[in-house]
């Protein structure tokens, strides 16, 4: 028996792939599934089934794709309900896989589909649970992302996880493996770990919300407080791994389509594409495509293509690093960013030798805003989440988070200078990219974030004010 942990740090999701003798089975597939593909030929073994611990709401999944090219059956808990043909495993039901077994243990809360497929080894002996959004290292899985399909609160979610914890998941032997679906930064959960495998018995001892003797009104409190909106394309992803799509053969094909320079304005203006450029935050500042939206390839992409471009219906042409083609659609793949009708051949340095308009972002030092900052007193928003902001910022400054930023930007007073920065740079420059999309030119962007700003004697604070979180 081998398991292999497939971790994406992108979308901090991982999936499995476990082999038996000559068969093999895969937990929680990403969309690209040549890896797989590749991987089961390598070990000369025949894909048996794909298990899905639920629909994912953060990524499209491979399930249909690897079924029609391999064969296997894709495999849901109870309560699923799809478009396509798959099998609906019972609670309780075991699925042979070469000398082991895999067990289908219903577990809802997260989703009512929800479900944790326990692995049975060669010996007859409980070694590891595949938990999917049920139980994560360190959190378990918010509760209100079903809420609508499930007519059904998030308090109401939040028991039925809990119960489904007490009585399926930490009735477990201590020694049982935990294989989770995500770690930290994903939006599945509020306090997940960096770390990506555990034991239910560390879980039993660490874990906030298996905390001995909890009750269930005290668990439904605790998991549901301070949980942020969703994402706005999760809703989107679920209907996808429910109905089905393109396959990512046919979406790759159809991004790595170059457009010279000369076509380039016009495939835009027909099809109202919008221009994503996914170069490093310092070459964006220095010049780009007027109006391009800056999101770079370098950091947690999909995730903020996912939560800050509304459809993922979006006609996108994209400006890439030369060789970056092929990465930059495959990440927008995997968040059901489909629609990506080329890339700019040549890249940004072949707009800029045809002599087209460019643009830039006005960005400064940390050296620089210091001294600014000793004689103006202009406004200063940071774009961090609010606990990077409550553990410490700029003294005066104003708390916006960037995921909010459709919310606040109308707040925005467009004859008023202020300055802007994140963590490191990367987050402020999608802002930036986005005010100047919007019309606003009135601010500064911070180079280096608070990182850079931590090191000058700008003055800093570690609590909140809390007339700045509410008004600019």
């Amino acid at each position: 028996m081998k398991i292999e942990q497939i971790y994406t740090g992108c979308l901090a999701q991982g999936a499995y792939y476990i082999t038996s003798k000559d068969e093999a089975i895969i937990i929680d597939p990403l969309r690209e599934i040549m890896p797989y593909r590749d991987r089961l030929k390598r070990d000369n073994v025949k894909l048996k089934y794909i298990f899905e611990t639920h629909f994912h709401a953060d990524f499209v999944s491979g399930h249909l794709d690897l079924s029609i090219q391999t064969g296997a059956k894709i495999v849901y808990g109870p309560n699923a309900a799809t478009d396509f043909d798959f099998i609906s495993a019972s609670d309780g039901q075991l699925f042979d896989v070469g000398n082991i077994k895999v067990k289908a243990i219903h577990t809802p809360g997260h989703t009512m589909e929800s479900t944790t497929f326990l692995l049975i080894d060669e010996n007859g002996k409980d070694h590891a649970i595949f938990s999917g959004d049920t139980l994560f290292v360190g959190d378990v899985g918010r509760p209100d992302l079903a809420q609508k399909s499930a007519s059904m609160s998030q308090d109401e979610l939040a028991g039925i996880l809990f119960d489904s914890l007490r009585t399926k998941i930490m009735t477990l032997n201590d020694d049982v493996i935990v294989y989770p679906a995500h770690g930290a930064g994903s939006a599945c959960g509020k306090n997940m770990s960096k770390e990506t495998v555990s034991t239910i018995g560390e879980q039993k001892l660490k874990n906030y919300a298996l905390r001995h003797n909890m009750s269930k009104e005290e668990f439904v409190v605790e998991v549901t407080d301070g949980l942020l909106p969703p994402p706005a394309y999760f809703g989107m992803n679920v209907a996808m791994n429910k109905k089905g799509l393109q396959s990512f053969e046919t979406v790759l094909s159809k991004g790595m389509n170059p457009i010279n320079v000369l076509d380039f304005e016009n495939t835009i203006n027909e099809t109202e594409a919008l221009i994503l450029d996914t170069r490093n935050n310092g070459e964006f500042s220095k010049g780009h495509i007027p109006n391009s939206i800056s999101i770079g390839i370098s950091g947690d992409f999909a995730p903020w293509v996912g939560a800050l471009i509304a459809n993922v219906e979006q006609q996108i042409v994209i400006v890439t690093e030369i060789g970056k083609e092929e990465e930059t659609i495959t990440r927008l793949s995997r968040v059901g960013f489909d629609n990506v009708n080329g890339y700019l051949d040549g890249g940004f340095e072949a707009w800029q030798k045809a002599g087209f308009e460019i643009d830039t972002i006005h960005r400064i030092t940390s050296e620089q805003f210091a001294k600014e900052t000793n004689t103006k007193k202009d406004k200063i928003i940071d774009l961090r989440r609010d606990g990077e902001y409550e553990a410490e910022h700029v003294d005066e400054a104003y708390s916006k988070p960037l995921a909010n930023i459709n919310e606040w930007i109308n707040q925005v007073n467009p004859d008023e200078h202020f300055y802007i920065y994140c963590a490191g740079g990367y987050r402020s420059m999608i802002a930036a990219s986005i005010l100047q999309t919007r019309g606003y030119r009135n601010f500064t962007e911070i180079e280096g974030g608070f990182n850079a700003i931590s090191k000058t004697d700008v003055p800093k604070t570690n609590f909140i004010c809390q007339s700045k979180l509410l008004n600019l």
